[in-house]
């Protein structure tokens, strides 16, 4: 019964979301509840939706001042100088704009944190876009496979929770990994040529960066009164600190983002009308994306609560014959993909993988190849409507959650395939375990 009910709310959710029948945040604060009174559960339901949103209280908080720390950025004239400068380089060629996309994503998600990637990458690349004519989906879709492929680093948290799970050193995962991660670099970077060679024939190489353009008039900000020049070293010394106290874990994420932000708004805005309409000018997309965030509290804690989670796990499990026993690597490393993407993270590495784990001892496969077949299937997890951060992406991109999946599951069921044939070519993991 809880299988059922856990399988059908996910693809009633699914459905409804992708057809555009409701939206993103009713579907994840009414569905869940419906499937909860029909399972029986409504004495419990209250308690259970308030620990799925207090668990993701942090993320709520963490995410609100970041947003508004990168408008900030943005609004004060931060990224202008990035963005002139890839303007000049890019030269109005779609081929250059889409590869550079995949590039810097790569480069600026080494942090493991999506939602700072995104903003960045979207603050730097979306006026390209738009002067170019280029749609924001190839932009999103970009971003987030090259986001996948770096969240297997061992501070993006995939592969510590698989380490914790398995009781194996991170290193030992991650470290071999790199091959096949250069894999999936080398399929994005190919995704990416593609769709600008298609986008370069359809729209022809504009001539956005000639002499007739001056770049020193580019600006990302949408608000010329709020931009402050002269502070711009202040700005990017403040920001860097924040990048290498974030890396390096000083402090939590949600308060590094609260200090930061207060120090920035204190800097650049010190008058108290200054202050309030910098933040009435975002309140719009905070609200927003905190707002998803929250409501997907309520959708992960009931999943969890009424046992869902364990009783799709469990069935899943059931259905692998005992003649598959020595290909469990590999059928780890395919079903992390819809595993991840109907579930946390956390119910998949501390449910599901201890399970396959121990079943795949039992014929030589170690618990090492199976945590490194386990984070396989993350560019596609992260396209999971389950990832807040996700609709931080589209929120900034301009762009419909269901739109986003239709245009990028494809290609980051493709980046997966290419990191898992690369491991088992590498013997990473085995494809078959001869004990």
């Amino acid at each position: 019964m809880l299988t059922f009910l856990g399988f059908a709310m996910v693809i009633t959710f699914m459905f409804l979301i992708m057809t555009k029948r409701l939206s993103a945040l009713i579907a994840l604060i009414i569905i869940p509840i419906l499937f909860a009174l029909f399972g029986g559960f409504a004495p419990k339901i209250g308690p259970m939706m308030l620990e799925g949103i207090t668990k993701l209280a942090p993320t709520g908080v963490m995410l609100m001042f970041a947003i508004l720390y990168f408008a900030l950025m943005i609004d004060s004239g931060l990224f202008d100088p990035a963005v002139r400068k890839i303007l000049k380089l890019v030269k109005g060629d779609p081929l250059k704009v889409s590869v550079g996309t995949a590039v810097l994503a790569l480069v600026v998600s080494l942090d493991g944190d999506g939602a700072t990637t995104y903003m960045i990458c979207v603050a730097a690349m979306l006026p390209l876009y738009s002067r170019i004519g280029m749609s924001p989906r190839i932009m999103a879709g970009l971003i987030i496979l090259a986001g996948g492929v770096m969240n297997m680093t061992p501070w993006g948290g995939p592969t510590a929770r698989a380490a914790s799970a398995l009781h194996v050193d991170p290193s030992d995962i991650f470290v071999p990994m790199i091959p096949a991660m250069l894999a999936g670099v080398a399929a994005i970077l190919a995704i990416s040529y593609m769709y600008g060679k298609r986008e370069r024939a359809r729209l022809g190489e504009l001539h956005l960066a000639g002499d007739d353009i001056d770049h020193s008039e580019i600006s990302v900000s949408q608000f010329p009164d709020a931009r402050r020049p002269k502070l711009i070293w202040f700005n990017g010394a403040l920001t860097l600190g924040l990048m290498c106290t974030l890396i390096a874990g000083l402090l939590p994420l949600p308060v590094l983002f609260m200090v930061a932000f207060s120090i920035a708004m204190i800097v650049n805005y010190p008058c108290l009308q200054q202050q309030k309409d910098r933040v009435a000018a975002h309140a719009g997309s905070v609200l927003a994306v905190v707002g998803l965030i929250f409501a997907a509290g309520i959708f992960t804690g009931i999943l969890s609560g009424t046992g869902m989670v364990d009783a799709m796990s469990k069935s899943l499990l059931a259905v692998i014959p005992d003649f598959l026993g020595p290909y469990l690597a590999v059928i780890t490393a395919l079903a992390s993909m819809p595993f991840t993407f109907f579930m946390s993270n956390d119910a998949f590495y501390y449910g599901v993988l201890p399970v396959m784990a121990e079943a795949a001892s039992h014929y030589g496969i170690t618990a090492v190849e199976m945590a490194r077949a386990s984070i396989v299937g993350q560019p596609v997890h992260l396209l999971s409507p389950l990832v807040p951060s996700t609709y931080l992406l589209v929120a900034l991109a301009g762009i419909e959650f269901g739109d986003h999946q239709r245009f990028t599951l494809k290609w980051a069921v493709l980046v997966c395939l290419c990191i898992m044939f690369a491991a088992l070519l590498m013997g990473i993991f085995p494809l078959f375990s001869t004990l």
